[in-house]
């Protein structure tokens, strides 16, 4: 694997640490190298704040100057004023490493591409192409300031990164949580790790709705709120619910009912047509009602051995995507092998 595959794997590896977390945007990873040494190794966190590649020129700043900013980096509009106004040879010797081509469209935030046209960096290496027309158009722009570009270093990988993204443009992207021991087990109360809890909090926090079945409402009687997100860029709200179940005879005394702001609603027929993003929590029997529609699985492993009775009894294939440790937990990203 040659140096430039190194850098992009941890610019990859870092991004999937936001992974689904930055809906309605595509989990993004930015990295700056000068002098064979990284200054900065970065990913866009939250939809509406700095992206991978401003938060990685903000840290690469910090470390060259031995200075810290004195305003909020996740601030996009600030971020990229303070950058703008930098000495013109400032970064000229640095190469950017970016999962994504630099966005060339204006949104909530700048144009990223137009930034780093800018700062005019000595090189920049690009995972994979925006794929996503009026996005693209971001190494033209680079290329026009006289940048030395180089597109599809990891691509693949770059590509599966950004598959859900892909996806919602369409239609729901849909992701089945499961929360198990290492030997399969479901049942017992709380199985993850206070850190696990906080990550798919932050999923509540960012999905359309949250999809779950008639049974677990009625036996557990849960709040499914996002009260453990401790998201430090705030805004985190309850996520809307959606109840699968045959019959509407719930009560609506229970928490889940009560939290302030959602929508709660109940179905019989399940359509994944609109683009969202739709978190399902549940068990087996939900997994297998919904095994077609399922996009990815989402596990958290638990290093702990049950002899509980309960697990999920279903024949199915996917293919490992990503995995790292999240405290003591495994986190480990599934793609379902649709037949």
């Amino acid at each position: 694997m040659i140096s430039e595959q190194i850098y992009m794997q941890e610019v990859l590896k870092k991004a999937w640490q936001y992974q689904l977390r930055t809906y309605p945007n595509p989990a993004v990873g930015a990295l700056l190298l000068y002098n064979n040494e990284i200054l900065a190794l970065e990913a866009h966190q939250k939809a509406g704040t700095s992206h991978a590649e401003v938060l990685a020129f903000i840290s690469a700043y910090e470390n060259m100057s031995q200075q810290k900013i004195n305003f909020d980096r996740f601030d996009a509009n600030k971020a990229h004023a303070f950058l703008y106004d930098l000495p013109k040879e400032f970064f000229s010797e640095c190469i950017l490493f970016v999962s994504l081509e630099p966005c060339s469209h204006v949104g909530k935030t700048p144009s990223c591409a137009s930034l780093v046209a800018k700062l005019k960096p000595k090189k920049v290496i690009i995972g994979t192409l925006d794929p996503i027309q009026g996005h693209d158009g971001g190494i033209k722009r680079l290329e026009e300031q006289g940048i030395d570009v180089k597109v599809g270093v990891c691509e693949k990988e770059a590509l599966e990164l950004i598959e859900p993204f892909l996806i919602w443009q369409e239609r729901a992207f849909v992701l089945f949580k499961i929360a198990q021991t290492s030997n399969g087990k479901i049942g017992g109360g709380y199985l993850s790790s206070k850190e696990s809890l906080m990550h798919v909090h932050q999923l509540r926090a960012v999905c359309n709705k949250m999809l779950i079945g008639g049974n677990t409402v009625r036996v557990d009687r849960p709040t499914l709120d996002c009260r453990f997100s401790l998201n430090t860029l705030g805004g985190d709200m309850a996520p809307n619910i959606m109840i699968y179940s045959k019959a509407d005879n719930f009560d609506r005394a229970i928490p889940l009912f009560s939290v302030e702001g959602r929508e709660v609603e109940v179905v019989s027929r399940l359509d994944f047509k609109k683009p969202s993003f739709i978190l399902v929590e549940g068990g087996e029997g939900m997994l297998k009602a919904l095994q077609h529609d399922i996009d990815w699985l989402l596990q958290y492993q638990t290093p702990i051995l049950s002899c509980h009775n309960s697990n999920y009894e279903i024949d199915l294939k996917v293919k490992f995507m990503f995995q790292y440790k999240i405290s003591v937990d495994l986190l480990l990203w599934s793609k379902i092998i649709k037949k």
